[in-house]
């Protein structure tokens, strides 16, 4: 029996990469819908709501402390969250995850790498101490860094995406003038990433 979640499915044009939007902290399946419809309209929407409540929150894993993941729980829900992309028979989707949401998203590129096609990681840490060895054999992902974000140390992101080009993925890191929340150029640079021509 595959594992469920709370989620929205909109369907959209087949010829389309599929979309899974993955929230924030304290968000939810509706949160990333405007913005996922804004960048790439037409496309499948996938967007699940995270099982893990911290404080009445909705988050995808349990942290320790602030940017202290549960690695344990991290992997669990990483698994459960790809089997259940994968009993949806929507193909092979582009993760567009911001903070928590982008942090299991780059979980999912490294102990699942079959389950995306590539993805946006806004806001995103290294989900792992060490990372485990993993294969994107291309896989292109864009991740755009706050410059001023409070929560995110950009020597943390430089990291996550070095170990991202050494597993194999296709990485464009972009800093914007920004804290930790999204701004127009983070729209626009999302906008690019998934319009592109492969």
């Amino acid at each position: 029996m595959a594992p469920q979640f709370h989620h929205r499915l909109i369907p959209g044009n087949p010829a389309l990469a599929p979309l899974l939007l993955l929230h924030g902290t304290g968000g939810n399946e509706d949160d990333l819908v405007p913005l996922a419809q804004a960048v790439a309209p037409g496309h499948t929407i996938l967007s699940p709501r995270g099982k893990v409540l911290e404080n009445g929150m909705p988050r995808f894993f349990r942290r320790l402390a602030e940017g202290v993941f549960d690695e344990a729980d991290l992997i669990a829900r990483t698994h459960e969250l790809a089997d259940f992309i994968a009993a949806q028979n929507i193909g092979k989707p582009v993760a567009l995850g911001f903070s928590n949401g982008a942090n299991i998203a780059a979980a999912l590129l490294m102990l699942r790498p079959e389950a995306l096609s590539g993805a946006v990681l806004l806001r995103a840490m290294t989900p792992f101490k060490t990372p485990p060895e993993f294969h994107l054999a291309g896989t292109p992902v864009l991740l755009v860094s706050g410059a001023q974000d409070p929560i995110l140390p950009l020597e943390n992101a430089k990291r996550l995406a070095q170990e991202l080009q050494h597993g194999g993925a296709v990485v464009d890191h972009e800093t914007v003038s920004a804290g930790h929340n999204l701004t127009q150029a983070d729209l626009a640079l999302t906008t690019r990433f998934l319009n592109r021509k492969d």
